[in-house]
């Protein structure tokens, strides 16, 4: 099976906003690396058809365009789960034989092998998602053709995945695809699995000691 991949990409002004007190400003650049990271390893996953990026912000949506992600604009503004319904609405309309995933847009660890692995498993269900790291958010959440895709992000969304029917996907050495980034520390375990290009480059400036450091 083939799969349209939905990946939600907020206005950079708003994204990452808990990184802010170590960041400061500069997260903006960040949440534009994770999501150029894995925008650009799940468009070099076997599986994936095509990468829709919903978003709105035109920085993010011309960077994303140039890796060769369909920008989807238009977005209902009602939050993050209707902003991926739109965006399977335009996947499912390019592409109607496809499966529709949603993915979180700051996996910057994200392997192409794994989301692989991933995908074939939830090829096998109507509707599946893997948790996150922490075992208490969701990272993917997957439609078979046939199957309505009707994610519920944010917050404690696994067990809300798990009330509405879903399958867990409970894949060993997956991590890439479970480590997402919200805080400084999932940003030091992201950095441990090993990070894109975009990320790693950021993140070495950003890390960088300061004159006088010991």
């Amino acid at each position: 099976m083939r799969w349209s991949l939905v990946i939600p990409v907020k206005h950079l002004g708003l994204a990452k906003s808990r990184l802010a007190p170590a960041l400061g400003p500069r997260r903006e650049e960040l949440a534009l690396a994770f999501a150029c990271d894995t925008v650009a390893a799940a468009l070099a996953c076997a599986a994936v058809a095509e990468v829709f990026a919903v978003t709105e912000d035109p920085r993010a949506g011309a960077e994303l365009a140039a890796l060769g992600a369909a920008v989807v604009t238009g977005e209902p503004g009602t939050g993050l789960n209707p902003a991926l319904e739109h965006g399977a609405r335009a996947a499912r309309l390019r592409a109607p034989g496809a499966g529709v995933c949603a993915l979180s847009a700051d996996l910057p660890a994200l392997r192409p092998a794994e989301l692989g692995r991933v995908l074939a498993a939830a090829a096998g269900h109507g509707r599946s998602f893997l948790a996150d790291a922490p075992g208490v958010g969701t990272t993917l959440f997957a439609a078979s053709p046939g199957h309505r895709f009707s994610p519920a992000f944010e917050g404690a969304s696994r067990e809300r995945h798990l009330a509405a029917g879903a399958v867990e996907l409970p894949l060993p050495d997956v991590e890439s695809v479970r480590r997402d980034v919200d805080t400084p520390a999932d940003l030091a375990a992201a950095l441990g699995l090993g990070v894109g290009p975009r990320t790693r480059s950021l993140a070495a400036a950003l890390l960088q000691p300061g004159p006088g450091a010991p």
